[in-house]
């Protein structure tokens, strides 16, 4: 009795009342095993530390007004716990027609992968309020596009898997959309799966909001019970499922109206660019203050206040679930629109009116984390396939994707006039960059992802990762073996919520992680899942072995055969097939030893007399090659070795073709 008097004695007395609901229904269970109450936790309470952040960066004046009938708010969560899905069947609950599923992945690599890479915004109307709904990317590769929107937003849906629950990009966005101050709407979607475990994932979520130092307003989070897939979403775990009503209601109850004053002059923060083929280049934002209008005046302003460009308003858009692009006359403070008119201007730039002169601020996005060299293509067969060879092209392309990505920096490489060092997230983002230029028509060749490392205070400093694992119990001896020679420290391991597997958290270095997806995958026969977060930089953990075998080595120009292939079967695994051009230096195989082979995958039979027995000879057949995808590509090659990328081929091949070169090279290092 003594223990119940102190617990409702204690100063987040809201929040608890929230988790039991006043009634018989407890969300958590109030004993003393009850997470905040854990000694790690109790920091996390204290008031002072947490009362500045909302102030840090959201302060509107006096006179900021309230548009009650617009609500702006996005839904963030982990990769594949059905952000994009949910938004579909919220679109339809609205009154919206989609036709196709995941009607808000519009690029062609979206809808070929089944992954969000762009944020996208639409709008929808339930009852009498509007709603400006943002779309957003789960992978760690694409939370750039988390961050810059986080600036456009009063609210967000945070997705939870009730089988997964909360997971290392969970952590990270929940993190961006506390820091901004922002009370979250928490959605445990997929209930209805038999491995859910919906009352262990509400401890965990509550427990992830305490380790991220939430206010005890935002402690006081709402939960909704949902099914994306199957369209329904409840205030209560037993609820009707019927619609998604129930989460739309909350939204505009819960979610704060935009503020800003509608009086002052115009002004916009550019958050996402998109083109049209009639206006030209469109500009992103929320509007700060004051009310657009077409045909109106504006300027375009950088971060340190300079004029960039001025012009007129020439068209407003917005849009609207499926309707997609519709045009306004105006719109005011609070609103997300596309505007057109300007040119020049460009992502963290601000929009305003012509005789405003001090630009908004805006979100500092985390650092890159890998950096890859690309360069034009000079392979023999450099030509054949694309149409975009030179190095200004590439530059051109390259500084179009950094403005559009806020995530991505491109920097001329010392030394070498023709190459481009390229900055990202990830493996996965690069790619993704390589895979739309191939398309179009670009050729060129790149080196493999290298770790961008720091210097404060001549300590070298280099990124860690946090990795979570799933994988069943047979293969935890292996995953944790080959990431602990990779540096990588166990912090826990626990029992899945699946029988028969294991859950293991660890903190990597990601100069560790790559090229490790692809032995991780195959160490697991494809049953393991593996997720990964940037953590912070810590100091250099020393040199890492080399994991990879040799390769096999083409010492001759022309088309493989199969006489040739056949021999050469028993020297490793082939990643070519008879009949590809190859060319000397480029890689057709993995050698099964630790050291390069160079050998000739064109040899030809002898024309000659000599028959076999039969008078027949003999029928070859090979086994099928190993395919690498291009993710997989970069993730293989060696500091030594480059990536052939052109619209019809990826090649490996050595950065020095001759192969007496690379011997004499290969000694002078000894």
């Amino acid at each position: 009795m003594q223990r119940s008097m102190n617990l409702w004695k204690c100063p987040f007395l809201p929040s608890l009342k929230r988790m039991t609901g006043g009634c018989s229904q407890t969300r958590v269970r109030v004993d003393a095993s009850l997470s905040i109450h854990r000694q790690s936790r109790s920091s996390f309470f204290q008031t002072d530390l947490r009362a500045p952040r909302t102030q840090l960066f959201r302060s509107f004046s006096s006179e900021a007004k309230v548009n009650d009938n617009l609500r702006n708010i996005a839904v963030i969560a982990h990769v594949d716990h059905g952000k994009t899905t949910l938004v579909d069947k919220l679109i339809q609950q609205c009154g919206g027609k989609t036709e196709n599923e995941r009607c808000m992945d519009s690029l062609d690599l979206e809808k070929e992968r089944g992954i969000t890479i762009m944020a996208k915004c639409t709008s929808m109307m339930w009852k009498d309020k509007k709603l400006n709904l943002v779309d957003t990317p789960g992978h760690a590769d694409f939370g750039g596009e988390v961050e810059r929107v986080m600036s456009m937003i009063d609210g967000v849906l945070l997705l939870v898997d009730a089988a997964e629950g909360p997971m290392a990009q969970t952590k990270f966005v929940l993190g961006k959309s506390l820091a901004r101050g922002l009370r979250p709407i928490v959605v445990i979607n997929k209930v209805d799966k038999d491995s859910s475990r919906v009352r262990e994932v509400e401890n965990e979520v509550f427990d992830l909001f305490s380790s991220l130092d939430a206010s005890e307003d935002q402690l006081d989070f709402p939960i909704v019970y949902a099914s994306g897939r199957s369209g329904w979403a409840d205030l209560v775990q037993d609820g009707p499922r019927q619609d998604m009503s129930a989460l739309l209601d909350l939204i505009v109850s819960h979610v704060p109206p935009p503020k800003g004053d509608v009086t002052a002059a115009f002004s916009m923060s550019v958050t996402m660019l998109s083109s049209d083929t009639f206006l030209g280049r469109l500009l992103i934002g929320r509007i700060h203050s004051g009310v657009a209008k077409v045909n109106d005046p504006i300027h375009a302003l950088n971060m340190a206040g300079q004029k960039i460009e001025q012009g007129r308003i020439t068209k407003i858009l917005y849009r609207e679930g499926e309707q997609g692009i519709l045009p306004l006359e105006s719109a005011s403070a609070g609103d997300i629109i596309q505007l057109a008119g300007l040119s020049k201007a460009s992502i963290s730039d601000t929009i305003c009116s012509v005789e405003v002169e001090k630009p908004l601020e805006t979100i500092a996005i985390d650092p890159p984390t890998v950096c890859m060299t690309f360069s034009p293509n000079d392979s023999p067969l450099a030509g054949k396939d694309g149409n975009k060879l030179t190095s200004q092209l590439i530059l051109e392309r390259l500084q179009k994707e950094a403005e559009n990505n806020v995530s991505i920096q491109v920097k001329r490489k010392e030394g070498a006039g023709e190459s481009f060092e390229v900055y990202g997230r990830g493996e996965l983002q690069l790619g993704i960059l390589l895979e739309n230029m191939r398309r179009e028509g670009f050729e060129l060749s790149v080196s493999p992802p290298q770790v961008v490392f720091k210097e404060e205070n001549g300590v070298k400093l280099e990124p860690i990762e946090e990795v979570v694992i799933e994988v069943d119990d047979e293969f935890v001896g292996s995953v944790v073996n080959k990431l602990t020679a990779r540096k990588g420290v166990v912090c826990e391991m626990k029992e899945s919520n699946e029988k028969g597997r294991t859950r293991i958290r660890m903190n990597v270095p990601t100069r560790g992680l790559l090229g490790y997806r692809s032995i991780f995958f195959t160490d697991t026969r494809g049953t393991g899942i593996l997720t990964r977060i940037y953590l912070e930089h810590q100091k250099y953990l020393g040199n890492i072995d080399n994991m990879r075998k040799g390769v096999l080595v083409s010492m001759a120009t022309g088309k493989t055969t199969e006489y040739s292939l056949k021999d050469l079967e028993a020297r490793g695994t082939l990643i070519v097939g008879p009949r590809v051009e190859v060319y000397c230096g480029m890689i057709f195989g993995e050698h099964s030893k630790e050291t390069d082979l160079d050998a000739n995958p064109t040899k030809t039979k002898h024309v000659s007399n000599v028959r076999t027995t039969d008078g027949k000879d003999d029928l070859v057949q090979l086994k099928a090659p190993r395919k690498f995808n291009l993710e997989e590509c970069l993730s293989y090659i060696m500091e030594d070795e480059v990536l052939e990328v052109t619209p019809n081929a990826l090649r490996m091949r050595k950065k020095e073709l001759d192969p007496g070169k690379r011997q004499r090279a290969s000694k002078n290092k000894k």
